[in-house]
């Protein structure tokens, strides 16, 4: 007798491996990011996208604030083409960071989501800057 879990097999350990592989390229987590930060390892540019008044309230530190909505051309004009942007918004119960990732790819940029977004940084125990 199977589990819910294991009625639909666990997919052939090559497709696992690309399917995994794929999803790292587009995602990164709170605890990278620190880290890196940690590490003067940061060669990203870490945007909240959310609006100005919520970023003010509490935002990731060294993150700078586009809501997505703002994301443009003209937003972005003084960061080079090849800036890999890391976006989040409040957590996994908000798209904007999935809304910023689409404009930034419109636009030809390397982009990836933070997951978790402010939600999963306060979860890791990790502090918000503040105005």
């Amino acid at each position: 007798m199977s589990s819910v879990v294991t009625r639909i097999p666990a997919g052939q350990s090559d497709a696992a491996k690309q399917y995994f592989s794929q999803l790292l390229s587009f995602e990164t987590d709170c605890w990278d990011v620190h880290f890196a930060q940690s590490n003067s390892r940061q060669d990203f540019v870490l945007l909240d996208v959310r609006n100005a008044q919520l970023y003010a309230q509490g935002h990731l530190p060294h993150a700078i604030n586009i809501a997505h909505k703002q994301l443009s051309v003209e937003s972005l004009s003084h960061f080079p083409d090849d800036t890999v942007f890391v976006v989040y918004c409040a957590g996994p119960h908000c798209n904007g960071a999935d809304k910023a990732a689409v404009k930034l790819a419109d636009l030809s940029r390397p982009v990836k989501k933070m997951i978790g977004g402010v939600t999963g940084w306060l979860d890791e125990g990790l502090s918000l800057v503040v105005g």
